[in-house]
């Protein structure tokens, strides 16, 4: 190829700066060689048109760039030599074969096989880009790139290859277990919320499942106190009972036994603590009892 016309790319594009540092492996640079900047489709006109020698392009193999230099005879299809020595300086490269005659069966063209380069496309975020966005550019991603292809099995891309950056631990979820749990049954808006809304929860029941396991207990001791408080007075009563025995005093402590009572009537209690309203009421029953029975035994005057 020295002293040949060689079209390899616009001045910044990625079909220059991969086939300099390629042909630069085998010694071919600008000194010997006349270096082109022709985009795609001008470079394979001027091919075909023999204005040029050779063209290196970075192209899909399904364009029609593609097909028609393939099914033309006056262009050869050539193999890149030593390919496993490229693919081993070169990670970010896969080796393809092109079969012979997939161009063209009837014409058989290429002729044979050809080993040529495809370079490794990578998905790139910047490492704050929020995770349920991720999983969605993931999800496309297969969507798009999962199908066969002539150079790829069905499911091989996209794949969990680190080559300049690495794998965010995103990624290295979605290849090993696919996408998130809610993803697969809510909307993609609705999943996002609804994980959100856990990440918030979660710390929260953590926070309120050792009060809620104390709950029935704190509940059945507020309920007693209620109860115990009127016990309390009732207490009072009895003992000032056994220690007074004037009439005017028995008065006003029946007046405070019937302001009990009442009390003991408007408590709002559940079920399961009726028994204890219950036996409160029958013992404020007995403290009146032996208060007429204590004004009854009173000797006249």
């Amino acid at each position: 190829m020295r002293g040949r016309k060689i079209s390899i790319g616009p001045e910044g594009s990625g079909t220059r700066a991969l086939s300099l540092e390629l042909l630069k492996r085998q010694g071919i640079d600008s000194q010997n060689v006349e270096f082109l900047g022709y985009s795609s489709q001008v470079a394979s006109e001027k091919l075909l048109s023999g204005e040029i020698d050779a063209a290196i392009i970075l192209i899909a193999w399904e364009s029609p760039i593609v097909r028609k230099l393939l099914s033309d005879e006056r262009v050869e299809l050539v193999s890149f030599p030593h390919p496993d020595a490229y693919i081993a300086l070169y990670p970010f490269l896969n080796k393809v074969v092109v079969p012979a005659g997939v161009g063209d069966l009837a014409n058989d063209r290429p002729p044979s096989d050809v080993t040529l380069f495809a370079p490794k496309a990578s998905l790139v975020v910047r490492n704050d880009l929020h995770s349920a966005l991720q999983f969605l550019l993931l999800n496309a991603a297969v969507q798009i790139h999962s199908g066969p292809g002539i150079f790829r099995r069905a499911g091989q891309f996209p794949a969990a290859e680190a080559i300049d950056a690495p794998l965010s631990s995103e990624a290295i979820q979605f290849h090993k277990s696919g996408r998130p749990f809610l993803q697969n049954y809510l909307p993609f808006w609705a999943a996002s919320l609804v994980a959100r809304l856990l990440v918030v929860l979660i710390p929260i029941l953590g926070l309120l499942y050792p009060l809620l396991r104390f709950l029935p207990a704190i509940y059945g001791w507020m309920m007693r106190r209620k109860i115990s408080r009127l016990y309390g007075e009732l207490r009072f009563l009895e003992d000032e009972l056994a220690a007074r025995t004037e009439a005017q005093d028995r008065q006003a402590m029946a007046a405070r036994l019937d302001h009990l009572e009442q009390q003991a009537n408007r408590l709002r209690i559940p079920a399961t603590y009726a028994s204890m309203l219950y036996m409160l009421r029958h013992h404020i029953d007995l403290v009146r009892q032996r208060l007429l029975a204590q004004g009854h035994a009173a000797p006249s005057v």
